[in-house]
């Protein structure tokens, strides 16, 4: 064999052995397609992604953002010391109710009297807002009731209490009107009594209420905090406003208030009137009233929908279902002194607001039927809080409505007792303004007192 030939056998030898590693140089390109196809990135996306969502179902604290429009999605309120959500669906917010149980009579008269007023070294006329003791000894409930002082904020500094809601945690949460004039907040309470913040960033929240089926919590506010031009919203904390430019805010405390939830989760919130009577502040013309002032509103759980559910109620503080699916609505009357009311809600109805019999009141249109209440209250009262009893801890009180009147003025600062048989008397006694009542898991009734910032609780220990 020639040199000549012997190169060209080498030279087809190797290429034979460059074509055998070429084969095997395949394998890399499997492992870079498993690569593609389950990569590092793509997993990364869908954490951050997943992130993402749990940010936005529960985000942490942050400033203030206000939504331009009641429409637009909601967005974060402003926080005040940790944020804790409740986690848990709660599919039925009241104690279960038993149609069944028999209504007990009201307690004879003379049963709970108004205590006298005594001197304390804080007070003229109560006892120190800390005193335990005192206060359950003060505080008057009917034969086989028991008083206990169940929490306590101090109003100079957390603020004074406004509205009350158990939670699906079952804890009590409380909110506060900051009395200095800055933002108020939401505390809970747990079962010992200690208090801690839940949430803040509202001015003047006046109504909670926990939806039942999200467990998210809905306050009524402030925004705009004036008696000529004022407004108030509806939020839902961390999300936002989804309602807002409801009126606000004459006499201060007219505005959006008490919250309510169907069985299908809608909601139903209280709006003020803008003024005494209809009338343009400061003159006795009559004013043209706003489509959402001095109504009950029902909305939609993200507020997309609002429409009025009855009109004419001049500032329904606080709203509660009864047993057949009637709503209450406590009312404050007109400055110039007639009774205040305690109306069942007719939907659709007109109530009353603007038209009143004064001597610079105005008439209702021809043809317009306005609606009576079906209980009155002592003028300048102030009937706030009301909740219907649909527990069994109160022998025979099921379907009770009792109302917190949280005026000082003479026959007020009490807790009133409307039975179902259509009459009223005294509950409790002794408060200095009772504003808000409801009732816990457990049954029994809690009562807030909003000038000394005192929480109690009522249960029923028997004869």
């Amino acid at each position: 064999m020639t040199k000549k030939m012997m190169k060209l056998v080498v030279l087809l030898i190797v290429l034979i052995v460059l074509a055998g590693c070429g084969g095997a140089a395949v394998e890399p390109l499997v492992e870079t397609e498993t690569e593609t196809a389950v990569s590092t990135p793509t997993v990364a996306i869908a954490e951050e992604v997943v992130a993402a969502e749990i940010e936005t179902a529960v985000p942490e604290p942050t400033e203030t953002v206000e939504a331009p429009t009641a429409t637009v999605e909601p967005t974060a309120e402003a926080t005040a010391g940790p944020t804790e959500e409740p986690t848990a669906v709660w599919a039925n917010p009241t104690a279960t109710v038993d149609a069944s149980i028999p209504v007990a009579p009201q307690a004879p008269e003379g049963s709970v009297v108004q205590p006298p007023y005594a001197a304390s070294d804080c007070s003229p006329d109560y006892p120190c807002a800390e005193d335990v003791a005192a206060w359950e000894e003060r505080i008057q409930v009917p034969p086989g009731f028991k008083v206990k002082y169940y929490a306590h904020f101090d109003i100079n500094e957390q603020g004074a209490p406004t509205s009350l809601a158990f939670g699906p945690d079952g804890l009590l949460y409380v909110s506060l009107q900051n009395l200095a004039g800055g933002n108020g907040a939401i505390y809970k309470v747990d079962e010992a009594g200690n208090v801690k913040p839940h949430a803040g960033g509202f001015n003047t929240p006046t109504g909670i209420a926990f939806h039942p089926i999200t467990g998210e919590l809905y306050v009524s506010h402030f925004t705009v905090p004036e008696n000529a031009g004022g407004e108030s919203a509806v939020s839902i904390v961390n999300h936002g406003r989804i309602i807002e430019g409801l009126p606000c805010c004459y006499a201060f405390m007219h505005a959006s208030h008490g919250i309510i939830f169907d069985e299908e989760g809608n909601g139903y919130v209280g709006v003020g009137a803008r003024a005494d009577h209809g009338e343009i502040l400061g003159t006795q013309e009559q004013d043209v009233l706003q489509e959402n002032e001095a109504v009950i509103l029902k909305f939609s759980p993200d507020g997309s929908n609002v429409e009025v559910y009855a009109r004419g109620l001049r500032n329904p503080y606080d709203i509660a279902w009864d047993a057949e699916g009637n709503i209450w609505a406590t009312d404050n009357a007109p400055d110039f002194g007639p009774p205040e009311e305690l109306h069942k809600v007719v939907p659709g109805g007109e109530h009353g607001y603007p038209w009143f019999d004064c001597d610079v009141c105005f008439s209702p249109p021809e043809g317009v039927e306005v609606i009576q209440p079906e209980f009155e209250f002592v003028p300048h009262a102030s009937p706030t809080g009301i909740i219907g009893y649909h527990a069994d801890a109160f022998p025979g009180f099921y379907d009770s409505l009792f109302v917190t009147l949280w005026s000082s003025f003479p026959g007020a600062q009490s807790v009133v007792r409307v039975s179902p048989d259509g009459t009223k008397a005294d509950f409790s006694l002794g408060y200095t303004a009772p504003i808000d009542v409801t009732v816990g898991p457990d049954g029994n009734l809690y009562v807030a007192d909003y000038w000394m910032g005192n929480i109690f609780q009522i249960s029923y220990v028997g004869e």
